[in-house]
Formats: C-alpha cells, sequence, structure tokens
C-alpha cells in the first residue's frame, strides 16, 4: 500500500494493489474508486484532501490476533 500527496493539486492517492485499473467509479464529487477487473478496489482518489482529510499525519498499525 501506498500513499501519495501531490500539494500542487492538493490531492492524495491511496493505492492499496498494483493491480491494474480496469474503472473508474465516482463516490462522490471528491473522491473516486479504483477498480480491477475482478471488481475490488485498487485506488482511492480523494480531491481537495486537506479539506477532506488530515492529510498533515499518517500513522499505520498492524493489529494481531481477532478483531473485537
Amino acid at each position: 500500500m501506498r500513499i501519495r500527496y501531490f500539494p500542487d493539486t492538493d490531492t492524495a492517492y491511496v493505492e492499496l494493489s498494483e493491480r491494474p485499473v480496469a474503472e473508474t467509479r465516482e463516490m462522490s464529487e471528491n473522491i473516486l474508486a479504483d477498480l480491477g477487473a475482478d471488481g475490488r478496489l485498487v485506488a482511492l482518489t480523494l480531491e481537495h484532501a486537506s479539506n477532506n482529510a488530515d492529510v498533515t499525519e499518517f500513522s499505520y498499525r498492524q493489529m494481531t490476533g481477532r478483531p473485537a
């Protein structure tokens, strides 16, 4: 998984997989979902990211065990 932020366009790109994108769907005015040929999510694009998400901080935590 990779997250890229482009300050010149205020766009965040969250790549979940390196699979090819077969289709892009508009989820809302500022959110696009890239899907693979199998319909699974490949990536998300967040336009106006600084208004729609906190792009100044990112953390990752892998949880072990079963979810509560």
